[in-house]
């Protein structure tokens, strides 16, 4: 039967804390991606506001 390889020499526990400490770290960079983009969506829908209001038609996209 073929031997099963390791995927890293680090210890199990070791890799364990590496990967959850990994997976923390990009969850808060995608939470704050997706504040950024509410963010912004904001600032254009207040812009987009302004400009009906002073007459000027926008197209939607």
């Amino acid at each position: 039967m073929a031997e099963k390889k390791k995927s890293s020499d680090m210890p199990a526990e070791e890799e364990i804390g590496y990967h959850k400490g990994a997976l923390s770290t990009l969850i808060n960079e995608r939470n704050e991606l997706i504040r950024m983009a509410q963010v912004t969506e904001q600032l254009m829908q207040a812009h987009a506001k302004r400009l009906e209001e002073l007459g000027v038609k926008m197209g939607k996209k």
